[in-house]
């Protein structure tokens, strides 16, 4: 039987997209910049931050927090935990840093890859941290920030009490497992339980005022967390 190259160029074809379309982890994200960033230097104090479109964001928003820094962001845009548990292995322990920082769970209650409930939320978010911690790698957990509305979301959905629900059960677990947690929610959350409006363009995201906001308090709970490992 004579197959035609026509034939086995759409096929071909075909197989490639298949292949791409089912990233659904979105591995191709960093795999190129993680095989070039190489393994730490014996004395350097790597910190990955793995996150969705607010991580993502920071290092195009407020460079400045990243720059000349050992920190390396691994947040792509959209995601939620299930994708993010999938690719923990390649874009955070392989990476071998001496902490993680995990800021996650908003796309999951706006439904961007499902319905998801709190304890599914958090079970992910627990998964990550002792992936962690069983590769000596520190863990500093986030807050949700707070959210208001989703405005892109069409069907009822009330964010704040699940967020207010979901960061309760992120503290108690960081607490309990030695862990840091890391409150930005406290310090960005208005009167209508949303974010501040100095700190974000559209109620869920946050703005350069935002992030600098955010740099501080991250920055003081890196430095925390490597001195209370005794690490300098």
């Amino acid at each position: 039987m004579k197959i035609s190259n026509s034939f086995l160029y759409f096929f071909c074809l075909s197989i490639s997209f298949n292949l791409d379309a089912q990233d659904w982890p979105d591995f191709n994200r960093y795999r190129q910049d993680n095989y070039q960033v190489g393994m730490p230097s014996e004395d350097e104090n790597r910190i990955v931050f793995m996150g969705n479109s607010i991580t993502e964001g920071w290092s195009v928003t407020y460079p400045e927090f990243f720059d000349g820094k050992p920190y390396i962001n691994r947040g792509i845009s959209g995601q939620t935990t299930p994708q993010m548990l999938v690719r923990f292995r390649a874009d955070v322990i392989d990476l071998k840093p001496k902490a993680v920082v995990i800021l996650a769970g908003t796309n999951d209650i706006a439904g961007n890859t499902g319905p998801s409930t709190v304890k599914m939320i958090a079970d992910n978010i627990f998964s990550m941290a002792e992936l962690a911690k069983e590769h000596n790698i520190l863990v500093i957990i986030s807050s949700v920030l707070p959210v208001y509305e989703y405005s892109w979301i069409e069907r009822e959905l009330d964010p704040v009490p699940i967020i207010s629900r979901l960061n309760a059960i992120i503290k108690n677990y960081a607490l309990k497992n030695g862990h840091t947690y890391l409150d930005y929610y406290s310090e960005m959350v208005d009167d209508r339980m949303g974010l501040m409006e100095q700190y974000t363009p559209d109620g869920v995201h946050a703005n350069k005022d935002g992030y600098k906001l955010m740099s501080t308090i991250a920055e003081k709970a890196i430095k925390e967390t490597l001195s209370k490992a005794n690490i300098q």
